[in-house]
């Protein structure tokens, strides 16, 4: 593909076949995503789809394909120069116009032969794109400098050196594009290479390295000081620090021990442990985080539709205004000037540009975030993430850590204390909730009362029957845990949940960035004004005691009232209220229910990464709207320059050749703005 043309071509086509239901192609990252009915096409039907239209799928590793593109671009581009060189100087000269014509053909013929065969392929299936605009332009002035060769004599004008020129000049702007459009998707290339190729495993009592495809789960791995964790696993002996930030973006290393957890693609300290794999292939972390980035880079955004539009129709529109400027100018000048400017409008013409103008703004600005630990899912996500004005946040595990401890047990009504504690661990012992762990923690070891009859009751706590008595836990009246025993308050229990470090900073930044903070949760108020206190969030804006169920109802509200919301969550009573936002933003150590129904995913659990996520995507969209505005204003002025509208006027006007490199440096200059993006 070479131009936005070319993509909305293979759309169609493929939106068209039989079972599709939806295609999207990416000009920047070269790659169709299909959603289809397999029960009525197969992959190899999309394929003959894709190449009835003249295009080639790679049958190999698209790297291995672009790997042959470059060099094929670098051959072709290096046998123009060569001729189009010593065509130019005699051009110059108005000397030689058989030699010029001699010199040209190597040009038209190998190094340009790619633009006219797909202008014919294009052709014949009733499309026309880029290379249509170059074949033409290039073909026209070369055939016309013949027919004036051969029967108008040595002294009228020929522009041989035009043709050469510009097929150069355009195979210049093609291999700086390629190679600028290989630097946007550097972060997936990174992030490939964190995994080492081989891993040491234990197997019949010997340490031995095997190929990574070939680790097992349940394989026993073994990693010395300084080595890559080549899978996901947990640690069985041995202790040590793991730099995590290829992963998470967090730049401490992280105490790893017997029971952690730990990545493939980390590297390890000064220690040595050994792990068991928990996950291996494309389960493994690494793998999900190179397969979220590659979808988001294959997305689109939708303030790319205008221009997806535009180009669509872009090509055929130019064939009209230079047939329009080559009758105009033909009027009023001689043949030749009227081909001039005609050419002249065919070559400055840039689809390319509006095309590349959305994806590898998108490619950057993923890749980008995901070396920073901020997973978009897609450009959709990343443009709603740009226009947020309200955030936003769960307590429990996004401002606070999560882990709340018992600070005070008070018993009433006769029950001693270590009676309630008992009777609360007895009915905690079945509940994952973290006020239940908390309880249990209080309790410590050793062997707990037999319950039955367990029940938790959603958002209000839990109950069961211990010793023939039915004990309640659950939320007090003032915010306290109370236990009651028969109906009978036995005694309350008081809980602190400590504010993650850079809560307060986070909070800061978001206001910094002009946008309201809330605050959301299930806890009494008092609770959760002193937590809301403590990271500067206005008493007007925490929403307090709020069941799971109507998180979801409290952010559709804020929405209703024209705020643009990005909601943050970690635990899976979060999940409706992230997938009612306008964003979800999804804490990465929270579950895997709010990873799925986030749009964005904070591989750290650090709160700061927020605005850090929400600034990335407003930079990425001021970037989009920078490149659709040069490319469009580009060929708004170009188009007009090239057909002499203002020569009237003014005498400015533009030859073939400065047509052509302003048309190369276009699409350059599109793809360098968006590499802005991998700065910061």
């Amino acid at each position: 593909m070479t131009c936005a043309a070319c993509a909305r071509t293979i759309e169609k086509q493929l939106g068209s076949t039989a079972g599709v239901e939806k295609a999207s192609v990416n000009i920047a990252t070269r790659i169709a995503s299909v959603r289809y009915d397999a029960a009525r096409v197969r992959v190899e039907d999309l394929i003959i789809a894709v190449e009835d239209v003249g295009y080639e799928v790679p049958s190999g590793p698209l790297e291995i394909a672009e790997q042959a593109e470059a060099r094929d671009l670098k051959r072709r581009l290096t046998v123009a120069a060569v001729f189009a060189i010593p065509v130019f100087i005699l051009g110059m000269t108005e000397h030689w116009p058989l030699a010029q014509m001699i010199l040209t053909l190597p040009v038209l013929g190998y190094a340009g032969l790619p633009f006219f065969r797909d202008a014919w392929t294009a052709l014949r299936h009733g499309a026309a794109n880029m290379n249509t605009l170059i074949a033409l332009g290039t073909g026209t002035a070369f055939a016309y400098s013949v027919w004036v060769l051969f029967t108008g004599g040595m002294s009228m004008d020929v522009y041989f050196e035009a043709s050469a020129v510009i097929i150069s000049l355009v195979l210049l702007g093609r291999m700086l594009e390629a190679r600028a459009r290989g630097r946007a998707s550097d972060a997936i290339r990174t992030l490939m290479g964190l995994q080492p190729p081989v891993a040491r495993v234990v197997r019949n009592g010997l340490e031995v390295e095997v190929p990574l495809a070939e680790l097992c789960l349940g394989d026993q791995v073994v990693v010395r000081p300084g080595e890559k964790v080549p899978v996901d696993g947990v640690v069985r002996e041995g202790a040590s620090e793991i730099d995590e930030s290829m992963l998470t973006g967090e730049s401490l290393p992280v105490a790893k021990s017997t029971g952690s957890d730990v990545n493939g693609g980390t590297v390890n300290g000064a220690g040595a442990f050994r792990f068991e794999a928990t996950k291996v292939g494309k389960d493994t972390a690494l793998a999900r985080i190179i397969d979220l980035v590659k979808k988001a880079q294959g997305s689109k955004a939708p303030v790319s539709r205008m221009a997806d539009e535009v180009s669509g129709y872009f090509t055929v529109v130019v064939l009209v205004i230079a047939l329009a400027t080559f009758g105009v100018w033909l009027y009023f000048a001689p043949v030749a000037m009227a081909l001039v400017h005609a050419v002249a409008v065919l070559i400055i013409a840039c689809p390319c540009a509006m095309g590349l103008a959305t994806p590898t703004a998108i490619m950057a600005g993923t890749g980008r975030g995901a070396l920073r630990g901020i997973l978009f899912k897609g450009g959709e996500a990343l443009e709603a993430a740009a226009r947020v004005d309200t955030v936003v946040l769960d307590k429990t595990g996004t401002i606070t850590t999560g882990k709340p401890v018992v600070t005070r047990v008070r018993a009433l009504n006769g029950f001693s204390e270590p009676e309630v504690i008992g009777l609360a661990a007895a009915v905690e012992q079945w509940s994952e909730h973290p006020v239940a762990r908390a309880l249990l923690a209080k309790a410590g070891g050793g062997t707990r009362e037999a319950s039955t009859e367990f029940r938790a009751i959603s958002g209000r706590g839990a109950e069961a029957v211990v010793a023939g008595r039915r004990v309640l836990v659950g939320r007090g009246e003032a915010g306290a845990i109370a236990l009651d025993v028969d109906g009978v308050r036995a005694g309350e229990f008081e809980i602190s949940d400590e504010v993650k470090t850079g809560a307060a900073d986070a909070v800061r930044d978001l206001a910094a960035m002009g946008a309201k903070v809330w605050m959301i949760t299930g806890d009494h108020e008092r609770v959760a004004r002193d937590v809301a206190r403590a990271v500067g969030i206005e008493d007007g804006r925490v929403l307090a005691g709020v069941l799971p169920e109507r998180k979801q109802l409290e952010v559709a509200r804020l929405r209703g009232e024209g705020r643009r919301v990005a909601m943050v969550g970690d635990g899976i009573n979060d999940a409706p209220a992230l997938a009612s936002a306008d964003v979800g933003i999804a804490i990465g150590t929270g579950t895997d229910v709010a990873i799925e129904a986030g749009g964005v995913i904070l591989m750290r659990g650090d709160l700061r990464g927020v605005p850090e996520a929400l600034a990335l995507a407003l930079r990425t969209l001021r970037v989009i709207r920078q490149n659709l505005f040069w490319a469009f204003i580009y060929n708004v002025i170009g188009i007009p320059l090239a057909a002499g509208v203002f020569y009237h006027w003014t005498d400015w006007t533009l030859s073939p050749m400065i047509a052509s490199a302003a048309m190369a440096m276009s699409s350059v200059s599109v793809v360098t703005n968006s590499l802005r993006l991998r700065r910061g």
